[in-house]
This record gives C-alpha cells, structure tokens and sequence, in this order.
C-alpha cells in the first residue's frame, strides 16, 4: 500500500512544478561553469586590434627616426658646403691680397720696359725696382736665406757642386746661385748654392 500512495502523490503533482525543476537543471551543469570562466579571464581571448595599435606605433616612431636622420643628413650636408664655400673665399682674400701688394711692382717693370735711357740707368731703376720687391716680401714676413760664408745646411740649402777655396772653411757655402725663402719658419724653397772644398782643412 504505501508504494501506490506513493505513486498517487507523484501523479497528483502539478506539471509546472516539474518542469521548472527540468529547466533549471542544465544551468548547474559544466557548460555554465566554463562560460563564467571565460568571462573572469578575458586576456586569455586573442585581440587582434590591441597588435593593430601596436604596429602602428612602431611605424609611427620609424617613420620620426627616419625624418629626423633625412634632417641630420640634411644639415651635414649643408655644413660642409658652407665650408667649402669658406675655405675658397679665405683663399680668394689672401690671393687678392698677395696680387694686390705686387700690382705697383709689376707697374714699375713696365715702365722700365719702356724707358729709353742709358743701361746704367736701366740698371738702377731695376734696383730700386728689386728693393720694392723685397720690401713686399718682408712685410709678408717671407724672409730670405743666409748664404754665402753659412755653413752648409742641408735643410736650407741645395748644392749644386764644389769650389776649392783656401779662404774659406770646408763646407761652408761659397756662391749662392739661386735665392732661398721662408715664410716664417716654413720653407718656401732651398738656396741653391756651391759649397766650398778647401784642400786643406780635408787633408788634415
């Protein structure tokens, strides 16, 4: 008996009930637990647009390095013309200046070329032209060699051969055939010059 009482019980529940029960069931089930975990972990998902804004910032800062490199190249560039341009007016300006310091000496060969006077006087204005010559030089502080009665220096002079003199110390020079330059203490060109061979001073 209390097994058909049983089975009336259920037959009378109402059919509501029971498949409320029936729905809310598979809520409980695994496929609910594995959406909540989904959502508390949403870095796991892969976010193609958060990669988008990343390379685009990369070529943002490429791009900057690469303006800024074309600037520099730009600039150098730039740099160096300007220095060419500096070194050939400095060269200009000393040129001129030299030319210009020489311009009344060439004018005074000239008027020499056409004189009509006598050699002695020819010869004279020549001097005087020479001396102006020398005094252009000097006071561009470009100073002759010693020479004659200098003992020989290779540094400064240039043999062109010997003479034998007794008057006058072995190696030492005796003639000076061509005129030697400094411009301070820089060489502009060696004397050319004969050195003296006294026998005896060598045979001793």
């Amino acid at each position: 008996m209390p097994d058909k009482e049983a089975e009336l019980i259920e037959l009378e529940k109402p059919q509501g009930e029971t498949g409320a029960a029936t729905e809310q069931a598979p809520q409980q089930g695994p496929e609910a637990a594995a959406t909540v975990t989904a959502q508390d972990f949403p870095g796991d998902r892969y976010t193609p647009s958060a990669d988008r804004t990343e390379l685009e910032q990369l070529k943002g800062e490429r791009d900057q390095l690469m303006d800024r490199l074309a600037r520099l190249q730009a600039e150098f560039e730039n740099a160096r013309k300007r220095a060419e341009r500096d070194r050939a007016a400095d060269r200009d300006y000393a040129t001129g200046n030299v030319v210009e310091q020489f311009l009344p000496v060439l004018d005074n060969f000239e008027l020499a070329l056409k004189a009509t006077g006598s050699a002695e006087q020819l010869r004279s204005g020549v001097e005087l032209i020479v001396k102006q010559m020398e005094e252009v030089l000097r006071q561009m502080q470009v100073t002759p060699i010693p020479t004659t009665g200098e003992a020989f220096d290779p540094r400064i002079h240039e043999a062109l051969g010997t003479v034998e003199r007794l008057d006058m110390p072995d190696q030492h020079v005796a003639e000076e055939i061509r005129r030697g330059f400094r411009l301070r203490d820089r060489l502009l060109r060696p004397a050319l010059v004969r050195i003296v061979s006294n026998p005896k001073q060598t045979g001793e």
